[in-house]
């Protein structure tokens, strides 16, 4: 499936970065990992670190998927809100699932630290409340992140006014997210592992998976075979197609980015991603040479074409939208494009084992507004599967949940 429409600034920029080859010769590993994007290489790079011999396959480039449609805001803050959580699953799983998210945060630093160009840079998060209504639902989310330690302020209409100039009921305030360029970290970590050993192949695509009480036979679509302990299933939203049932739905969401403004232009934005009450939601975020990222205006499409013929059509909607906020800033378009994205029901990921396939095949979806942030949690929690340890997240996260 064609993951992205339009111009991806990410790919643009960077171009392709390293050259992997294609798989050409059966085998073996402890681990194998199918797909080669932002979630793949942070799974890859943590079982290396621990002392797995990994082997990565990708159907297409290097993080050419849906990483490179990535806006790429990293937050703690799930799609569904702390108390709508709280209310499903219980306050302390609910408070679990956001403490696991904000620690990944300066996890995901950590891991981009040293390596270049990534522009891994730490933010605050202001998300204000689109309509008077929702003033009291942002109001009572607060209390509850308060309650539990998170670092948040409460901003009422004059102090979002007077320190981001946004014209809004309240905000909250957040000291802690951070961004990054998804597509230049996927590159630079694969390119480290295979430098230190990793086999890393795209343009490799898996066709079958047979299971055993002892490991997993891959076969590639040329014939070549992989046998490995476990395999790590973290090929996006092609990841369904390997599911009899549906657990989440495809979605589009478009995006643009501007040319470099002036920081005294930017002011707070130059370090404050902003986003909004209302779904689906308005969101920005600069990036290190200065360009504002505008990304919203999500719909149900997943028909390649029919997103193709909507980009330029969603990037005026949003710079429209934008430029009311921000009537001072120079916004034209310098490119534009659109992502599929998998929405579950409830805002959390799945990582693990699936019942359909046994407990070898492993599966790393980290779908919803803040796939980065579950990416790094899943890599942890999946070592802790592969090496047999509890891990205090894999029923919340897990296919478990749905049963």
């Amino acid at each position: 499936m064609d993951l992205k429409s339009g111009y991806p600034f990410w790919a643009v920029r960077n171009g392709l970065m390293h050259a992997f080859p294609p798989l050409r010769d059966d085998l073996q590993c402890d681990v194998l990992v199918v797909g080669g994007g932002i979630t793949g290489a942070l799974i890859a790079n943590e079982l290396c670190a621990h002392g797995h011999d990994v082997a990565l396959i990708e159907q297409r480039d290097i993080g050419w998927g849906s990483t490179a449609a990535s806006t790429a805001l990293l937050q703690y803050e799930i799609d569904t809100h702390l108390i709508d959580l709280a209310r499903q699953y219980g306050e302390t799983a609910a408070v679990q699932a956001y403490q696991a998210c904000a620690d990944a945060i300066p996890a995901l630093r950590e891991v981009a630290r040293g390596l270049k160009g990534v522009d891994c840079h730490p933010m605050h998060s202001l998300y204000y409340a689109s309509k008077r209504r929702h003033r009291a639902v942002l109001q009572e989310e607060f209390a509850l992140r308060q309650r539990h330690g998170f670092d948040v302020r409460w901003l009422d209409r004059d102090a979002v006014q007077g320190e981001f100039g946004v014209d809004a009921p309240g905000a909250i305030l957040s000291g802690l997210a951070a961004r990054v360029d998804p597509y230049c970290l996927t590159y630079r970590l694969l390119a480290r592992l295979q430098k230190n050993g990793c086999q890393v192949h795209d343009r490799t695509t898996l066709a079958t998976l047979v299971p055993t009480a002892r490991g997993v036979t891959a076969t590639t679509a040329e014939g070549v075979r992989i046998r490995c302990g476990h395999v790590v299933m973290a090929a996006g939203y092609a990841n369904q197609r390997w599911l009899s049932s549906s657990v989440a739905r495809n979605r589009s969401s478009y995006a643009f980015i501007t040319d470099p403004i002036p920081e005294d232009l930017l002011g707070p934005l130059a370090q404050t991603m902003v986003w909004e009450s209302a779904r689906p939601y308005l969101y920005m975020r600069s990036t290190g040479d200065q360009r504002l990222l505008i990304g919203g205006e999500d719909d149900a499409v997943d028909i390649p074409a029919r997103r193709d013929r909507r980009v330029d059509a969603k990037a005026a909607r949003l710079l429209k939208t934008v430029g009311k906020l921000f009537p001072h800033l120079p916004l034209q378009p310098a490119f534009s494009w659109a992502g599929t994205f998998a929405e579950t029901a409830d805002g959390l990921p799945f990582f693990g084992p699936h019942p359909q396939w046994g407990p070898r095949v492993l599966f790393g979806m980290a779908y919803g507004g803040n796939g980065i942030t579950y990416s790094m949690i899943g890599a942890g929690l999946l070592r802790a599967r592969i090496e047999r340890r509890k891990h205090p997240l894999a029923a919340l996260f897990g296919f478990e949940r749905l049963e």
